[in-house]
């Protein structure tokens, strides 16, 4: 399974996994507690940990094309959960 990684650097980590958290919620399984959260995509999950500093995001999937994919989802929306805070994502994988 391919697995794409990227640590961002911010101070609000929580906040933003809080906002997706519940912007996810409506279409799709979502866990989530205070500093973490994980979300359950049709073809792939999402791990999210802020820790101090940063925010660690993990996305999962079952094939090259679908890592693609959610990478640009998962980034697209932190961009736009982030407001004026610029971020810079770089995935490793």
């Amino acid at each position: 399974m391919p697995i794409s990684r990227a640590e961002i650097a911010t101070e609000s980590g929580a906040k933003l996994i809080n906002r997706l958290c519940k912007h996810w919620a409506h279409k799709l399984e979502v866990e989530h507690k205070e500093d973490h959260g994980r979300v359950a995509f049709e073809d792939g999950t999402c791990l999210m940990r802020a820790e101090p500093g940063k925010l660690v995001v993990e996305v999962e999937t079952l094939d090259e094309e679908s890592l693609d994919r959610l990478e640009g989802v998962v980034a697209s929306h932190l961009e736009r959960m982030a407001g004026d805070e610029a971020l810079e994502i770089v995935w490793e994988n």
